[in-house]
């Protein structure tokens, strides 16, 4: 599937701002799964941009704005090929323990993920091979955790996720990482966009949002959406990966002067072929 997304994010200030500085991570990956064919980020105040590779493989856009400026609006329009999804590995116990030391963080907890006594017991009562526990906990997570937009905020974490029993796809992606690395299976957060008709009609644009879900390590990295209940294929675009979303946010800075905030995004999503 061809796929042309349009994300449009900023901030708008009380007052004036004096500068900021600013990175932003929109541009999607180019993998063996996804060929990212064209994209472009244009920034008003219109800005000199530097991009640069974090350490988890994220292509960002890093600029400052020296201006005064009451305003930052921040454009990706990116067209992307993907493919179907595929299926889970069938890696045994011993060789999750062999790939230890190169998956190591992807198998701690981190800041968003770190489980609570509930769901360390969750983890350690699911029994199997590798694919089978995750399969088995990915499907847990959808029957008790329900998407519900504005039940948490962007801070929420995997803990408070599950004893809320509600979240939206940030949170239940934590969730399901947090019971997959207690597991022992080494897992990481995707950041990108989901279409959102399951059959995409070419030359209809939509609105669509970013979304996140997992990618699990069983042999080979397999990604699967555990808002929806389906594994992540042509209809995801990857944008990023890391630990969780504090690894990855679309857009993040600091500024001088100016006052409280708001932040606006709206995503257009069009199949192309």
């Amino acid at each position: 599937m061809r796929i042309q997304i349009r994300h449009a994010t900023g901030y708008r200030y009380d007052h004036e701002v004096q500068s900021s500085y600013n990175e932003a991570r929109l541009i999607p990956q180019t993998d063996l799964r996804q060929l990212a064919l064209s994209s472009e980020v244009t920034t008003h105040p219109e800005v000199l941009q530097h991009r640069y590779w974090d350490y988890w493989g994220t292509q960002v856009t890093a600029f400052d704005v020296h201006v005064p400026h009451d305003e930052l609006q921040v454009t990706c329009t990116s067209v992307v090929d993907t493919v179907a999804a595929d299926e889970p590995g069938n890696a045994t116990w011993e060789l999750l323990e062999a790939s230890a030391d190169r998956n190591v963080e992807l198998m701690r907890p981190s800041p968003r993920t770190e489980p609570d006594d509930d769901l360390r017991a969750v983890a350690r009562g699911v029994t199997g091979s590798p694919r089978e526990v995750a399969l088995a906990l990915t499907a847990l997570v959808r029957e008790n955790v329900a998407y519900v937009p504005g039940s948490t905020g962007v801070a929420t974490s995997a803990t408070d996720a599950w004893k809320l029993k509600k979240g939206v796809c940030q949170d239940i992606a934590h969730v399901t990482l947090s019971l997959l690395r207690e597991a022992g299976i080494p897992a990481r957060y995707v950041s990108g966009y989901l279409h959102p008709r399951k059959e995409p009609v070419v030359g209809e644009q939509v609105t669509g949002e970013s979304h996140a879900w997992v990618e699990v390590w069983l042999g080979a990295w397999w990604g699967f959406d555990p808002t929806n209940g389906i594994p992540a294929g042509e209809r995801h675009v990857v944008v990023a990966r890391g630990r969780d979303y504090t690894d990855l946010p679309p857009l993040k800075g600091v500024y001088a002067g100016g006052g409280l905030q708001s932040l606006g995004v709206t995503v257009e999503v069009t199949r192309l072929a």
